[in-house]
Parts: structure tokens; sequence; C-alpha cells
């Protein structure tokens, strides 16, 4: 049976095709709390600053709001006094996969989008744009495993598998570390959460940023033990996963990381992020990946 003629799904997008639309603004002079109530309605990670004027000055994330509440600002100070800038942009016609490239390069989770400089913002560009542009692809293909049974398939298709993807290791904390402490080691390895485990090791909840800015807007004194704030539910999925399966729980589940575990869910070896998902920019089986390009 003749195979289907590879392809370099990313190379063939634009930013346009995967960007959304939706664009949260607060002024230079808004509070550190209104930021916060919109990150949390909209479940968004950051907002572009503007000046009096509209014109995009800087970009406040929830690691600047971590940041802000592990440095005891108030939360009523203005952005400005902890608003990072300026914004980085692409354009909506830029290949996805250049798009993917610069995001890697400067080590931030977003690009805004406009046509030219001063130009008004048209849209935003995240890792889960990317990995649901790359999910929709692979469920509509002929491959999908969602599609066919594997049992149907003539031909042998070589699935991505999560321990090829994932980023190996994993740091956790004991549930009674201070919170202080969780936002020094998020910071210090660059997570977006940490796991939580009991005096025998075992996994009893995530303290993710988004915890974090909630706890803050709550008051909470960073002296608090983590587990009066942490997640309790702890997602994971087996290395041996189909990376389609473990991309779909993400979107579904609307979360950004799940644990990975052999043998039994308290044996964590791993973590599959969504930029970790991202890196597979030809969809999720060598059936797309003659062209991929590693990052």
């Amino acid at each position: 049976m003749a195979h289907s003629a590879p392809k370099d799904t990313l190379g063939r997008v634009r930013v346009g095709q995967a960007m959304r639309r939706q664009v949260i603004y607060r002024q230079e002079d808004a509070t550190i709390g209104s930021a916060i109530n919109a990150l949390i309605k909209y479940k968004v990670s950051g907002c572009l600053v503007v000046d009096g004027q509209g014109r995009p000055t800087g970009v406040v994330s929830k690691t600047d709001i971590m940041g802000a509440y592990y440095a005891g600002i108030p939360i009523d100070a203005p952005l400005e006094t902890i608003m990072n800038g300026p914004p980085l942009f692409c354009s909506p016609n830029m290949p996805l996969s250049r798009a993917l490239e610069i995001m890697r390069e400067k080590r931030v989770y977003r690009l805004f989008v406009r046509t030219e400089e001063d130009a008004p913002v048209e849209g935003l560009l995240a890792y889960p744009d990317i990995v649901g542009l790359l999910y929709r692809v692979c469920r509509h293909c002929d491959f999908s495993l969602r599609r066919r049974p594997a049992a149907d398939l003539v031909e042998e298709i070589v699935r991505y598998r999560v321990s090829e993807v994932m980023t190996p290791g994993v740091t956790s904390l004991p549930l009674d570390t201070p919170l202080y402490g969780v936002m020094e080691t998020l910071a210090a390895h660059r997570f977006g959460a940490l796991l939580l485990t009991d005096a025998a090791g075992v996994p009893r909840g995530v303290v993710s940023k988004t915890d974090l800015v909630v706890t803050y807007r709550r008051g909470v004194s960073p002296q608090s033990p983590a587990r009066d704030v942490m997640t309790p539910t702890v997602f994971g999925c087996l290395s041996n996963s189909a990376l389609e399966d473990a991309i779909r729980l993400m979107i579904f589940s609307d979360i950004h990381r799940l644990f990975v575990y052999e043998d039994r869910e308290e044996n964590i070896v791993g973590v599959l992020s969504l930029s970790d998902a991202a890196r597979v920019r030809s969809g999720s089986c060598h059936a797309c990946a003659t062209s991929r390009i590693h990052i």
C-alpha cells in the first residue's frame, strides 16, 4: 500500500490561521488586582498593557504577578510597576514555524500579532493555540487514532509517544512547604507548576502559578503552607501513551501540563507541557515527520 506523502504541518501554516483574536488589555495605571480578575475571567496567562493613547507598552503575565506576590507589592499597585516590556510582535503572514522559533528563542509564552509597526493589534499567539491547531490537523488525518482503529491500518504508522517529547525528571516539594518556597522554586526552574508530595513521596496535589495568583488576590500570607492552596487533582498519563491522546486530554481538560508516570501513578518520571507538545511541529505521528525541524 502506498504511503501518504510527508508534509511539514506548521511550515505551511501562517500565524493568522492559528492566532486567537481576543486580546486582553489593561492600562498602565490599572491595578494588579484588576489584571488578576481579567486573567481568571478569560482563562489567559497574560495581558497587554497600554498607555493613555492605547499604545502597547508592556505585558503582565502570571509570572510577573507571582513576583509581585513574592515581593510583597500591594495588590492595588499599578501595573506599570511590574510589567515587562516592550511586547513582542509578529505578523499574521509569518510562517507559524518561525513564530514558534521566536517564542522559544526569546523564552516567551506569547506573541502579539499586527501587520506592521504602530498598526492595531489583531490577535495573540500562544502555545495552546499552536497545540490546538496541531490537534485539529491530527484529528482530521486519515491516520488519526480518533478516526481509524489501529487494527484497520494496513501500513505501520510510528506514533510519537509521550516519553519522546516530555521533559524528563520532576521537581516536587513537601506539602508543608511555605508558599514563598514554592514561588522561589517555580522562578528558579521557570516552571508553571510544582508537584506536592506527602512524607512517603506520594503525589497529593499541584500548585500552579494560577493557584498562586488566586491566592494573592485572596490576601493569603506567603508564609502559608502550600497544601492550603494546592489543587488536589494531579493530571497524568503513562509515558508510553500516544502523544495525540495526551494532547487531547490537555485540550479538553483545559490544563497546560501532564505529569508522566510509568507503571503506576506514584512513579512520576517527567512532565509533558503544551510547549513540549508544540515542539513536535509536524503532528503526532511520523506520517508528517519527514520535514520536521528540531528546535
